[in-house]
């Protein structure tokens, strides 16, 4: 066995072996709120992640419109997560993820998912139509934004000058999940225990007044617990 190759088990002995320093989160945490070994912070939060659709194809019709399709999309998504109390911790090609914790997180998170539904069908794709016509007739505009809650144990990954956070837990994972489903309809989907804590405000709007949320059945959730979702085709303008 070679050096490099012993040197690997070690990295996974000692993660195995050491003990787990522990500490309920206040706040969300940066990489540098954690300590390189088995340190972690446990946090009550909502976890939403939104995706941009079929962007392999954008690329591959127009290189450089896909790039400002996907930088445009980003920006607005942060803007929008932070103006409505959440930080962004991740980004993964043309997705990013949005942290929500205190009182309102459930509230924060859904209406941030139908504003993010405003932005990118009123100003992101109606721009690059204005602008481009012709050149975008190949592009599939779409997106979804998938929001869930549970407690979350954040981690450091351990791998210097790369040091991103590892954020466990169903809504993470669940979330991601539903970011990934494409609908002609519901553009935002969250499910029912986010439901359940919604204000009545981020729940019913409209006139007459009527919910904005539509009750599903998600079979890929079963595994997790989360067969039963919402969703929603309303935008909220920000």
């Amino acid at each position: 066995m070679s050096e490099f190759s012993k040197a690997l088990e070690r990295e996974v002995q000692s993660t195995v072996t050491a003990a787990w320093e522990s500490r309920d989160g206040k706040v969300v945490p940066e990489s540098e709120d954690l300590k390189m070994a088995n340190d972690r912070v446990i946090l009550d939060a909502v976890l939403l992640y939104a995706d941009l659709a079929d962007s392999t194809e954008m690329a591959v019709n127009n290189q450089e419109i896909a790039a400002e399709v996907f930088k445009s999309y980003l920006r607005g998504v942060t803007k929008i997560i932070e103006a409505n109390g959440g930080a962004v911790r991740s980004f993964d090609g043309d997705r990013a993820m949005g942290v929500f914790i205190g009182d309102y997180k459930n509230s924060n998170a859904a209406k941030c998912g139908l504003q993010i539904n405003w932005f990118f069908r009123t100003a992101l794709v109606a721009q690059f139509r204005s602008v481009y016509t012709t050149s975008v007739q190949g592009f599939n505009f779409d997106q979804t934004v998938g929001i869930d809650r549970s407690s979350v144990h954040v981690a450091r990954a351990d791998v210097r000058d790369n040091n991103d956070l590892i954020w466990v837990g169903r809504a993470p994972n669940v979330a991601a999940k539903l970011s990934s489903v494409r609908d002609k309809k519901y553009k935002t989907f969250i499910t029912a225990s986010v439901y359940k804590a919604l204000s009545p405000d981020s729940k019913i709007n409209g006139t007459p007044k009527r919910d904005m949320w539509t009750a599903l059945t998600w079979k890929a959730g079963e595994p997790y617990g989360t067969s039963s979702i919402y969703g929603s085709e309303w935008t909220w303008t920000p």
